[in-house]
């Protein structure tokens, strides 16, 4: 979705992987003799097993998988180690870096955590990821990635103590981190300490907004901010499909 209609603004990695996802699905269709037009509506899980969706490069270790990774463990919260593990699948499809990969999962844990209503000292505990282990089964956090879950990002200086919100996803997810812990438990306040750290300003204050807003609640967000958001209406009706069909996914679980 686009408030131009068109996309703009797509990272390389994105790209290249939606370039080879698509390649895949040619070649897929004419092995298994189906029409371009029939290839997005397969529901046949014995033969979408055979179709890798992991399409990213394992040198990309970019931002972009983080910034879009909140609707996974909103769908999966009511079931923490499924939230863990998709949310690093999803980042797989376009950033195939075990960076990236773990900041996801990390990142995961957090939202999901704070949905199930986890107070945010406990989110910000240098603990949190020891305190919630088995969400992550038995692989472990890349070491960067789990340095920062340490706290890392507890720089009262910001900016002049070396907090980055840089395209590279571990100073991202550090970014937006500082931003959460150091926000004074105010949306509006988080948010613009995220962007005025510069450089990749957007991506930085998304990936806060993510945390900040399922911790915080749709009620805390600036009413003057909500109020200028292109499609409002078709991202709140978005985000209850998400809540319900993730609902309903659970209670088909035996």
């Amino acid at each position: 979705m686009s408030s131009t209609g068109e996309c703009f603004d797509i990272g390389r990695a994105t790209r290249q992987a939606l370039h080879e996802f698509e390649r895949r699905q040619q070649t897929f269709a004419k092995e298994h003799d189906i029409s371009l037009d029939e290839i997005d509506h397969i529901n046949d899980s014995s033969l979408l097993k055979n179709f890798d969706t992991n399409c990213g490069s394992n040198r990309e270790a970019g931002n972009g998988a983080l910034m879009r990774l909140a609707p996974v463990p909103l769908f999966f919260y009511r079931d923490p180690e499924k939230a863990v593990h998709y949310s690093g699948e999803s980042c797989r499809i376009t950033h195939g870096n075990e960076k990236a990969y773990d900041a996801c999962r990390y990142y995961g844990a957090l939202i999901a955590a704070a949905v199930r209503g986890e107070s945010k000292e406990a989110l910000m505990s240098p603990e949190f990821y020891d305190k919630h282990r088995q969400w992550f089964g038995k692989e472990p956090l890349h070491d960067d990635v789990e340095v920062v879950a340490k706290g890392s990002y507890r720089k009262m200086g910001g900016y002049d103590d070396g907090i980055r919100g840089k395209g590279y996803i571990v100073a991202a997810l550090e970014a937006a981190l500082w931003a959460f812990w150091a926000d004074e438990n105010s949306f509006e306040k988080g948010a613009l300490l995220a962007v005025n750290l510069g450089d990749d300003t957007d991506t930085t204050a998304t990936i806060y907004g993510q945390l900040a807003g399922a911790c915080y609640g749709y009620n805390a967000l600036p009413k003057n901010w909500v109020h200028q958001v292109y499609a409002k209406r078709f991202i709140e009706y978005l985000s209850k499909w998400i809540v319900h069909g993730g609902d309903s996914f659970s209670k088909s679980i035996p």
